[in-house]
This record gives structure tokens, C-alpha cells and sequence, in this order.
């Protein structure tokens, strides 16, 4: 439910050639349903519903002409930057699932000051809010009560499957597992961009932790 599959219209699948090696993989691995998630974000993926479905369409089309057999919707990874509140209000963002599920990230810098309130507002307008990535964010590092406020606040946690490799790090390694083995996760995602994604996510589909995660039906639920 978070991959960058879609051609050519962010910083994943460069053409639809890309996007084609990307799925094979995904079919390689047993995935049969992929969410596709491109970018949203002011200053560098100005994307729109239209532009995602644009580039849905043209992946569904090399799909079938490679007898690829991987169902794919899309819906989108919105940065939480000054346009993302007014997308909200005015309902022009996409989501997946029969809940609304809106899939949102941070800056990897800074510590929003203004999260609740975001969660907040997307729950006003009808949405799920369903936070990309947490463990990828050094100032939540450390005390997992700061993730369980943004939970008690109504909002869903969605880990990087690759994180529990430590591809992105030690700290964003050691924030994952604690995720896992505090039950914090409501989502998996592969946040595949290339196929250095994907040789990580074949590891990390051995893990003892992936596989105890993968085997809650509280998660499995939440994508139906």
C-alpha cells in the first residue's frame, strides 16, 4: 500500500520500462495487489488526481501486455507542506481502502508543529490519516510514547518493510523493531522506488519479524 511504481511522474519508476521491472519483482516475491503511492509535494511533485490516474492507466496497460497478473489502484504519499491542509478541505486528494485511508508523510528534518492539527483536520473532512514511514523520522527516535500520542490521536502507523534491514540506518533499524514488537504498526509498505528496493525487500521478507507481523489478521484487515 506504498510504492512508487507509477512511471514517470515522481522519483520512483522512471518510464514505464522501470515500472515493468519493478512489478515483475513485486509478482516474484507473491504480491497480488499493489496501492501505488507517487509523491505529492509542492516545490518538486506537483502531481494531481489526474496526472496519477494518467499514469495508472499507462502501467495497467504494460501490465496486461506482459501477462503480469498484479492488480494496481493508486492513491498518493502526501507531504505535509502550506498546500496539503487546503487539499484536504477541499477533497482533491486520493485515498484506498473502504476507509478512506489517507497516506501522508513528514519532513525528515524538522518536527511538525502543526501534526495534530493536520490529523485533526483530515479526520474532519472523512479520512482515515495513515502516517508514512515513522520510523524514518530522528525526532520521534527514542521514546515510543511520541509515536503512541500521534496513534491516540486517531492516526495509523504504516512501517517501511526494508527499514528492518537497517537499510536506512541503525536508529531507523532499532525505531522499526520497536514498532514491531510494541504492536504499533497498523500497515506494511514497501516504499519500493527501484530495484535496490526490491533486493532489500527480499531480505526482509525473511525476517522472523516481517513474517510474525504479516501474520496479524488486524493488519492484513485494514487492506480489504
Amino acid at each position: 500500500m506504498h510504492s512508487h511504481i507509477l512511471p514517470g511522474i515522481d522519483d520512483g519508476a522512471k518510464n514505464i520500462n522501470d515500472a515493468i521491472l519493478l512489478a515483475k519483482r513485486f509478482e516474484e516475491l507473491g504480491y497480488q495487489k499493489l496501492v501505488a503511492t507517487p509523491h505529492v509535494m509542492a516545490d518538486y511533485f506537483r502531481n494531481t488526481p489526474d496526472t496519477i490516474n494518467k499514469a495508472l492507466d499507462i502501467l495497467r496497460e504494460g501490465l496486461a501486455q506482459n501477462n503480469i497478473n498484479i492488480t494496481v489502484e493508486a492513491a498518493a504519499e502526501y507531504y505535509l507542506d502550506e498546500t496539503f491542509e487546503k487539499k484536504v478541505e477541499k477533497k482533491e486528494v486520493l485515498t484506498f481502502g473502504a476507509q478512506q485511508y489517507l497516506l501522508f508523510e513528514l519532513s525528515y528534518i524538522n518536527a511538525p508543529h502543526n501534526l495534530y492539527d493536520i490529523i485533526s483536520k483530515i479526520q474532519f473532512a472523512g479520512y482515515q490519516p495513515v502516517l508514512a514511514h515513522p520510523e524514518r523520522y530522528p525526532y520521534y527516535y527514542g521514546d515510543t510514547d511520541n509515536y503512541q500520542q500521534i496513534k491516540d490521536a486517531g492516526c495509523l502507523l504504516q512501517l517501511n518493510t526494508i527499514s528492518l534491514t537497517g537499510y536506512y540506518g541503525k536508529g531507523c533499524k532499532q525505531t522499526a523493531e520497536e514498532l514491531v514488537d510494541n504492536y504499533m504498526i497498523d500497515f506494511m509498505g514497501s516504499d519500493m522506488h527501484h530495484l535496490r528496493h526490491a533486493d532489500a525487500l527480499k531480505a526482509a521478507l525473511e525476517l522472523d519479524r516481517v513474517q510474525n507481523i504479516l501474520s496479524q489478521p488486524q493488519l492484513n484487515n485494514l487492506l480489504l
